[in-house]
């Protein structure tokens, strides 16, 4: 099995995303009975079908979605041999796994009920639906860091590390942090050589470390968090955001003004210019420091710069990364398509929400 037969496959299941067309015609759908009468028409029936047997309404179009998640990548996994391939699924699952922990530990601190916990939770990584249960199933945050090292879960020993801050604080985002910086560092292990594919894997997980570095450091500014305090909270290893940007960046007080250092560098420049981001920011959101059409511009960058992946070598990772950014994208296009469809929220605002690749 080679790399062309991966890309034959990754183009095949690309061709069966949902177009612009039918996403268009899910935002119009007057409620949620039609939107789901609409997904059973895509790729996504027999998901449907399965989950409105235990499900209704938005319950089963997550179920739906959760389980076509994992099936999907999954089944990637199965037919992919090569080494780099199989090293990169893994890497873009871990984070699943992440997310689920997190979910996990915030749920427990806040004293949310199993069935919700479980409900939130993606088992597409390695820790599998079981393991998850039982980790929900703990008392506290305390209780299930315990049962990972128990288990000699490697997640444990970030999290081990981090508690007695969190002990102190009670701030989750001491663990989350732990989490996030463990991840990273050894996505970035894995890739260090310096072979084409490493090197693809490597710019775009540097890159997510960008973006989740510049969403910090402006909830940092918009809070007032003294630098080195701000500092405890980011990660190494960013594409171009630097330990000197940083540095820079903190010692500002305004977000009009972080933007205005971003500008000035390569990695944003080249974001204002092809992707209008700082132009398109509305004044009043940047006047009121409300950061959250900022991070939706970031994470849709990011978005758009995996799915151009499928521009790359034929015979290499690249259509692995942008099918897998691609499917990760369609799905968060369906939840806010669902979810707004629960909020009656404005048709005509919902498709600024999407992102389109």
């Amino acid at each position: 099995m080679d790399w062309g037969y991966i890309n034959a496959r990754m183009r095949g299941m690309k061709s069966r995303l949902l177009d612009h067309h039918t996403l268009d015609n899910l935002i119009l759908q007057p409620d949620l009975d039609s939107l789901i009468s609409e997904l059973e028409k895509t790729a996504y029936r027999e998901d449907l079908i399965e989950a409105r047997g235990r499900y209704s309404g938005m319950p089963a179009i997550e179920h739906a979605l959760r389980n076509n998640f994992v099936r999907t990548f999954h089944n990637v996994l199965n037919f992919s041999k090569e080494r780099e391939a199989r090293l990169f699924i893994s890497i873009f699952l871990h984070r699943w796994d992440v997310q689920n922990i997190k979910t996990i530990l915030r749920g427990k601190n806040i004293h949310v009920t199993n069935e919700e916990i479980l409900d939130c939770l993606i088992p597409a990584g390695e820790l599998d639906e079981v393991t998850l249960t039982e980790l929900v199933r703990q008392q506290d945050p305390k209780a299930v860091i315990d049962l990972l090292a128990t288990w000699e879960i490697s997640y444990a020993r970030p999290l081990t590390t981090a508690f007695p801050d969190f002990a102190k604080t009670g701030d989750l985002g001491m663990l989350e942090c732990a989490l996030d910086r463990y991840y990273y560092e050894d996505a970035l292990l894995a890739v260090k050589t310096s072979s084409p594919n490493n090197v693809m894997i490597r710019d775009i997980v540097s890159l997510e470390i960008d973006v989740v570095n510049i969403k910090t450091i402006l909830r940092m500014i918009r809070d007032h968090v003294e630098p080195e305090e701000a500092k405890k909270f980011l990660l190494d290893g960013g594409l171009e955001v630097d330990s000197a940007m940083i540095d820079r960046l903190l010692s500002l007080h305004t977000i009009d003004d972080a933007l205005a250092t971003l500008a000035t560098t390569w990695y944003l420049t080249r974001y204002s210019k092809r992707y209008r981001f700082l132009s398109s920011t509305p004044e009043t959101a940047l006047k009121a420091q409300k950061i959250s059409v900022i991070e939706k511009q970031l994470e849709r960058y990011l978005v758009q710069q995996g799915v151009r992946s499928f521009m790359g070598d034929p015979l290499s990772v690249a259509s692995l990364i942008g099918y897998f950014w691609a499917k990760y994208n369609e799905i968060t296009n369906i939840r806010v398509i669902s979810r707004c469809k629960t909020a009656d929220f404005p048709v005509e605002n919902l498709r600024e929400e999407l992102v389109y690749v």
